[in-house]
């Protein structure tokens, strides 16, 4: 079972609280609602005791109390029906979804992470580690974290929402407090009045709510004063009266409103109140938050959740606005008590609003810290003085009773261990038992007494007398074969026995057993039998018998109810996954099981999140069938979710495998996938701003940085200080302190959300916005305004028609809402001139949405009535200077009041070709298309990205041949020519030629236009080269074009589009490289040797590369073949291939390794320069790969320069020996390592031969090696991954 943030003890104390209730006078509860809260809700942050609270029971020892909260509410509260409660519990659990960016909960095994809370798990991973693994690293980790919050909030909801029984007492009211202004003319009658009416609501019968726990309930009277209005002193009078007549401590003057609304409202004072009423609570549903509605409305969730039929409808629901609204026969109302009773008072709620958060009504604005205190001693004082004597008291008066009744000795102490001394009358068993639920005690019957006095004690904390008083009343009731009283008398014995200090009894678990079977089968109240659950459980889990928990709740499940099955089944599957030895995949099927269930609840989100859980254990394991389904799950509800990603991912895992379905089965999810799949084209078009975008705070300064960089290349180094981000799609969480720009001739879209709380449609015609615009010339260096402020707000059919040539405004002929939905309308206004818009609100006709067809249209003319709604959205707190910090003021928003500039270029950029997966080092052709889709020309284009290393555009010099991506389908990526092996093929290349003229990687790249621009309507392809990178893994490339206008505008200086492409990275090959000195060398090239002196003075090395083909066959690689080594240096070049020789093969399968032999040699004079680098191509092949071009040269570049060439530089052509001498310097040390240093970079290009839909394909790509010192390994992969792919095992060498 997940972790609570509670403990054990502290959420039964929680659960089983002193109910205290409330009865107001109208001059008392206007009192409270200055502070916008009820007179319950004014005390509710304060009714947990700080300090310990002392009584004696009746064998006159000290009870010591602690931490004890009491629950004070109104007379008449009423809990829900059942359909309503389960809505209400739905709703808890749709708006409680984990956390963005919380830190997930992930079980590590290797390469295998099992994430237990995350929200979304991506179906796409490709890759897990083994079974074995798993359960090894699971053995051996301690018991892991998870939190479900969904869970704790249904639990916390479903135990305020149980309704007062007859067989307990626990939720009965012990004390009603009787509240009373000082602004009364005679304070003491309305006393009297509210003292006989709560007589009446308890002893009349003409109510069967609220329940009260004992005849002789405690009156408490409050006298309420107002310090801001009412008369001080006649306060300490009235209550001096008070202390006379009721006794100190039967009364109390509480003191609050020290100040008023208006005064002080810069001083920021706190809110305890909104962690109790901004929550989802079962007693006011009026505080759910819009999120939860859309919520609820996406999630389908309604009446006929759990199996309810939604045309069944609540007899005791009436509008709030109702007039003469009937009066429960079951419940008190009158006027003098209706307005606190009754919490669940409507409030008002928009039907439209703007995408942004609305700020909460603030309470407690008349109430200083000096108040809160008063409150909080006004609690203490009741409940030490007041309630707590009171209930001992009762305790000793019951004690009393029951030894006089039964002729029992002085204390039931003493009487229950002679009950349980001997005699014991054998307890039968559920089935033997008649059904007698419905028996019901007199209220003074002893049996009850011994309850009601176990339930004082249980309420007080005095677990021990508790336990006895249970045990025996357990024993009374089975007896009489009262099975609904015995089983609540077996549940509080058992919680009881649990919760007694020092242990002195285990926990008795079969008590839990046979009530919850009791509850369930013989009186059919699953109310009851799921509390029992929920309780038995946290005991268990507390206890890490976390089998007999997972046991317990999975009995639990029924089909009465889905939400409360899915909610026990996520919570056994925590419970095996929680044990010593984890039972992953019990976890696994249970968590299938609960996604099912939430899914039939309505509850998408959750059901997701099942499902991806348990993905994560069958993904890979062999349990195809079962694999397949959960893909086809997933699939289904991502799709249902706008997940359209994580859908077409999953469908596509079903069909790329070895699929064990039958072919009607895969027939239907061709069909699904391609119904997903239908909106993706081949044609991959760059991202464009969407309103269904979310703001990611992660990434917007990821995409600032990218932007910054552009501008600084294109001002020369310096970013301007007018430089602002481009922001095209603003919202709640973007920085909207100034005004946005928006181009002339391209359409501004308003998204508003509008919500119909009515339970009949409503019909919305002729929605349009409301806007105000003043024309502007910004040519003029002035900005003189170029007319009188314009707006459609009052305009006529005529002159709405004239408008449209300044601002064309989109209007939605008909916009229907259907009951309780909410429903997103983009509104659209394309500007046709410059100037400074304001978008007022939005404007509508409202109808029901049913046409009386006996009337016909003149009936539907009548129904309809003009509706406006105005759009002002509250900025951001100000919070920088003192002033700010002290006082309550709120920033400017500005994203409904943008600036229209003039015209823009507007550029489309689509990716060809464009792969989703490459081996590392792959190279990959693929072309961009350029589209300019504006009226002006733009220029200036460029691009920027996080992984320059990952493509290249080719050289100004490079072959652009064949100029379409149809005719390079089938053409290798790279430059060939067709020559036999023979010696090396030399060649000088400057980086310069590359676009590299410093140390680092070009991050911007400009791109070629034809004569610079790129017209109106004008298209450009471009090919485009990838490299896969060299870390396998998935892979976020982000590209960020730039674009200017080819007349340079004030306001906006630029334009940009953004990218982000996904690359999946697999394994390749892995190149390790030696270089060593050559000493011994044959005769004949001993005398070549010495005939090239001149040119080759400095001698040769020998280079070793070790090659291992590392793939494991996860993309179809059957092979690789070593094509061609080349080197690239200023100093050194490869000179000779001396293994292998002849035409010996160079293939490596899977997991074979090679090993090459090369002779290297110094550059010549003239090669030997600076600025130039030196390619050496040696082909093992019938081709060779011209590697100064591109695309080798670019990525060779790219991949990040050497270190900068080395001054007079040492001969390692000789064995040389320096002997240290006394006295020497640094420098000797200097020179030794200078023999020793190496500049060689080796490219080993490679090729892959992949069969795909019977058809083999040719992959090729690049390996690189930098070899820097002389004896020192060196290899293409990191550090991290050479250690783990070196370690795998013995491999099989080849020469």
């Amino acid at each position: 079972m997940a972790q609570c943030v509670q403990s054990v003890q502290e959420f039964i104390q929680d659960s089983f609280v002193p109910m205290v209730a409330v009865l107001c006078s109208e001059d008392a509860e206007r009192v409270t609602r200055k502070n916008s809260l009820s007179f319950p809700e004014l005390l509710r942050p304060f009714c947990r005791l700080t300090s310990e609270g002392h009584l004696r029971d009746p064998n006159n020892q000290v009870v010591v109390v602690k931490g004890l909260r009491i629950s004070v509410t109104g007379i008449n509260t009423r809990p829900p029906q059942t359909p309503e409660m389960h809505r209400l519990l739905s709703q808890a659990v749709s708006v409680c979804q984990p956390p963005e960016g919380s830190p997930a909960n992930v079980i590590t095994a290797g390469d295998y992470d099992l994430n237990i809370s995350d929200r979304t798990v991506k179906a796409s991973v490709p890759w897990y580690s083994d079974w074995k693994e798993t359960l090894t690293q699971l053995s051996s980790s301690k018991y892991y974290t998870a939190t479900t919050p969904w869970f704790e909030t249904y639990r916390e909801n479903f135990l305020q929402s149980m309704p007062a029984s007859e067989h307990e007492f626990l939720n009965h009211y012990l004390a009603c407090m009787l509240v009373v202004s000082s602004c009364e003319a005679v304070p003491t009658e309305q006393f009297l009045k509210l003292s006989q009416e709560q007589h009446r609501i308890q002893h009349s019968g003409e109510y069967t709510h609220p329940k009260w726990f004992i005849p002789n309930t405690l009156k408490y009277y409050v006298l309420l004063h107002d310090i801001s209005e009412g008369d001080e002193q006649r306060a300490d009078s009235v209550y001096e009266d008070m202390k006379q007549r009721y006794g100190t401590q039967g009364c109390y003057l509480l003191k609050i409103n020290s100040r008023s609304g208006s005064t002080g409202a810069d001083e920021q004072m706190p809110d305890p109140w909104s962690q109790y009423l901004h929550k989802t609570s079962i007693h006011n549903p009026e505080l759910y938050e819009e999120s939860a509605v859309s919520n609820a409305v996406e999630n389908n969730i309604g009446a006929e959740e759990d199996g309810l039929d939604p045309s069944i409808r609540d007899d005791n629901e009436t509008h709030p606005l109702q007039l003469d609204q009937p009066t429960d026969a079951g419940y008190p109302s009158n006027n003098a008590s209706q307005s606190v009773n009754n919490v669940d008072m409507t409030r008002p709620q928009k039907q439209a609003s703007v995408t942004s958060h609305t700020t909460p009504t603030p309470r407690g604005t008349c109430l200083t810290l000096n108040d809160h205190d008063h409150i909080r001693q006004f609690i203490q004082e009741f409940t030490f003085r007041g309630l707590l004597p009171h209930i001992e008291k009762n305790i000793r008066q019951l004690n009393d009773q029951l030894v006089s009744r039964k002729g029992l000795s002085r204390s039931l102490f003493s009487a229950t261990k002679k009950l349980f001394g001997g005699g014991k009358v054998p307890e039968k068993s559920i089935a033997e038992l008649k059904n007698t639920a419905g028996l019901l005690y007199p209220s003074e019957a002893p049996e009850l007494q011994i309850r009601k006095m176990a339930d004082l004690c249980f309420l007080v904390q005095h677990y021990e007398l508790a336990y006895n008083c249970y045990h025996t009343a357990k024993k009374d009731f089975l007896s009489d074969q009262a099975m609904l009283y015995a089983a609540g008398a077996l549940e509080m014995a058992a919680v009881a026995a649990f919760l007694q200090s020092g242990a002195p009894r285990p926990y008795p678990a079969h008590y839990m057993d046979t009530a919850i079977q009791t509850y369930r089968d013989v009186c059919k109240n699953m109310l009851l039998a799921e509390r029992c659950c929920l309780l038995s459980a946290e005991i268990l889990k507390s206890q890490t018998k976390y089998s007999d928990a997972a046991t317990l709740l999975i009995k639990m499940t029924s089909e009465d109810s889905d939400l409360r099955s899915a909610l026990l089944l996520e919570q056994a599957a925590h419970c095996f996954i929680n044990m010593r030895g984890p039972m992953v995949r019990k976890f696994a099927f249970h968590m299938i099981l609960a996604g099912h269930r939430f899914s039939k609840a309505g509850q998408k989100r959750h059901a997701l999140r099942c499902y991806c859980q348990a993905l994560q254990v069958y993904k890979g394991k062999g349990w195809a069938l079962a694999e397949d389904h959960i893909n086809f799950t997933i699939g289904r509800q991502s799709f249902t979710l706008r997940q359209p990603d994580n859908a077409v991912a999953a469908f596509r895992h079903i069909l790329i495998n070895d699929s064990k379905q039958s072919a009607v089965q895969q027939t239907a999810f061709l069909r699904e996938y391609l119904y997903v799949y239908k909106n993706y084209s081949e044609k991959q078009a760059a991202t464009h701003v969407s309103l269904d975008q979310e703001f990611d705070r992660d990434l917007s300064p990821l995409w600032r940085e990218l932007e910054e960089r552009v501008v600084a290349v294109v001002n020369r180094g310096a970013v301007p200080i007018t430089f602002q981000p481009s922001q095209c799609c603003l919202n709640s969480q973007t920085d909207n302190l100034r005004y946005p720009l928006a181009v002339v001739e391209e359409p501004i879209i308003v998204e508003v959300v509008f919500r119909n709380p009515l339970k009949i449609p409503l019909a919305l015609s002729a929605l349009c916005l409301l806007w105000k615009f003043t024309p502007k010339d910004f040519s003029d260096p002035q900005g003189n305004t170029a007319g009188e402020t314009i707006t459609n707000e009052k305009a006529s059919l005529k002159e709405t028609m004239a408008l449209n040539d300044i601002i064309d405004t989109q209007v939605i002929p008909e916009f229907t809402i259907s009951p309780e939905e909410t429903k997103v309308a983009r509104l659209k206004l394309l500007p046709h001139k410059t100037g400074e818009l304001h978008v007022l609100g939005v404007v509508y006709n409202l109808g029901t949405g049913e046409v009386d067809n006996s009337e016909g249209s003149l009936a539907e003319d009548l129904m309809c009535v003009r509706g406006q709604q105005n759009l002002e959205i509250q900025g951001p707190r100000l919070n920088m200077t003192k002033e700010e910090k002290t006082s309550v003021t709120y920033g400017p928003d500005h994203r409904l009041d943008p600036i229209i500039t003039p015209l823009m270029p507007l550029l489309e950029v689509f990716f060809i070709n464009f792969p989703t997966g490459l081996l590392c080092g792959e190279i990959r052709k693929a072309w961009v298309e350029f589209v300019n889709v504006s009226a002006v020309p733009l220029t200036g284009l460029r691009v920027a990205s996080t992984h320059p290393e990952f493509f290249t555009f080719g050289s100004a010099a490079s072959d652009l041949t064949p100029v379409t991506p149809t005719a390079a389908e089938h053409c290798s990526a790279y430059k060939t020519v067709a020559m036999p092996p023979s010696v090396e093929i030399v060649s000088l290349v400057s980086p310069a030629a590359f676009g590299v003229t410093s140390g680092d990687r070009p991050v911007v790249a400009e791109i070629p236009l034809s004569q610079g621009v790129l017209g109106p309507g004008e298209a450009l392809q471009i090919p485009l080269w990838l490299r896969g990178p060299d870390r396998e893994g998935v892979h976020e490339i982000n590209f960020l074009f730039y674009y200017e206008s080819t007349e340079k505008t004030a306001k906006l200086s630029h334009r940009v589009l953004r990218h982000t492409a996904f690359i999946c990275a697999s394994r390749s090959l892995s190149v390790r490289a030696t270089a060593s000195r050559s000493n011994t060398l044959h005769s004949r090239e001993r005398e070549t040797e010495e005939r090239q002196e001149g040119e080759e003075k400095n001698g040769s090395m020998l280079v070793f590369v070790d090659v291992e083909n590392i793939n494991t066959s996860e993309a179809g690689v059957r092979e690789f073949h070593i094509v061609q080594v080349s080197s690239s240096s200023r100093q050194w070049r490869l000179h000779k291939c001396i293994n292998p020789v002849g035409d010996k093969d160079s293939k490596l399968a899977s997991r074979e390794r090679g090993k090459l032999c090369f002779k290297a040699t110094r550059c010549r004079t003239e090669e030997a320069t600076s600025e130039k680098y030196t390619f050496a191509d040696l082909n093992l092949g019938n081709e060779q790969i011209v590697s100064s071009t591109t695309p080798c040269a670019d990525f060779f570049f790219r991949r990040g320069l050497p270190s900068e060439p080395r001054r007079g530089g040492v001969s390692t052509g000789g064995a040389s020996q320096i002997w240290r001498q006394s006295g020497t310097d640094d420098g000797v040390t200097n020179i030794v390592k200078k023999c020793s240093e190496v500049e060689l970079d080796i490219i080993v290009l490679w090729k892959a031969y992949v069969v795909e839909d019977n058809k083999q394909l040719i992959l090729e790509g690049q390996l690189h090696v930098a070899l820097q010192t002389i004896g020192k390994e060196a290899c293409s992969l990191s550090q991290k991954e050479e250690t783990q792919e070196w370690c795998v095992g013995l491999s099989r060498l080849k020469l």
